[in-house]
């Protein structure tokens, strides 16, 4: 299951895990204009953890999803 909402200055995506008996914590994703922000609370730590990637890293990420094993570079504009 997920959500969206769209904020101000964000879109906010959230995650919640219904998979089985181990069920993770609820993941956040923030899509800002120039970043996204991924937030999950570790439960033993009883703290957010935040990963940070830029637009380019969700681009190779979203290209990297549909490709075999290997090493890549994709091409930028203007290159």
């Amino acid at each position: 299951m997920f959500t969206i909402e769209h904020d101000f200055d964000a879109t906010v995506i959230t995650l919640i895990d219904e998979g089985g008996p181990h069920l993770q914590e609820d993941v956040t994703i923030s899509a800002f204009e120039d970043v996204v922000t991924l937030e999950q609370v570790d439960p033993r730590r009883d703290e957010v953890i935040r990963i940070t990637l830029s637009m380019a890293q969700i681009r190779d990420l979203a290209a990297a999803l549909n490709l075999p094993e290997g090493s890549y570079r994709l091409a930028r504009p203007g290159e």
